[in-house]
């Protein structure tokens, strides 16, 4: 079992900055998978940022690659997702997601996650 808890959201103007948080209790000293996935109004969620939490390759959507960068926090069993250059199509709530196995090629597919994050609200204005 993986408790993941996110912070970090918040209100933006288009070209700011934020940085999200996703921390993890339980059994995080394990290797997982790790994903951001957000949800826009209307829209399904999507796949934006995944990584290992024991080093590996990270994977990015399309429509951020460049802006957005995902990392994990060994010390502190914290998942991060640092957004650069916010658009307001960026707009959404942020999830952060977590398994033990994941067999995806870009490990972004929503089913194959068991332990997500209650959300944050990301708002981009323009």
């Amino acid at each position: 079992q993986v408790q993941l808890v996110e912070s970090g959201g918040g209100s933006v103007q288009a070209g700011g900055s934020l940085r999200l948080s996703c921390a993890a209790s339980g059994n995080a000293n394990m290797r997982y998978c790790m994903a951001w996935f957000r949800q826009a109004p209307g829209k399904e969620r999507e796949g934006v940022a995944s990584t290992y939490t024991n080093s590996g390759p990270s994977y990015y959507a399309d429509s951020v690659k460049g802006r957005f960068t995902i990392s994990w926090d060994n010390a502190k069993n914290t998942l991060y997702l640092q957004m650069n250059s916010l658009k307001p199509e960026d707009t959404a709530m942020y999830y952060c997601a977590a398994d033990r196995i994941c067999l995806s090629p870009t490990l972004m597919t929503e089913g194959e996650y068991n332990y997500w994050g209650q959300g944050t609200q990301v708002t981009v204005s323009s």
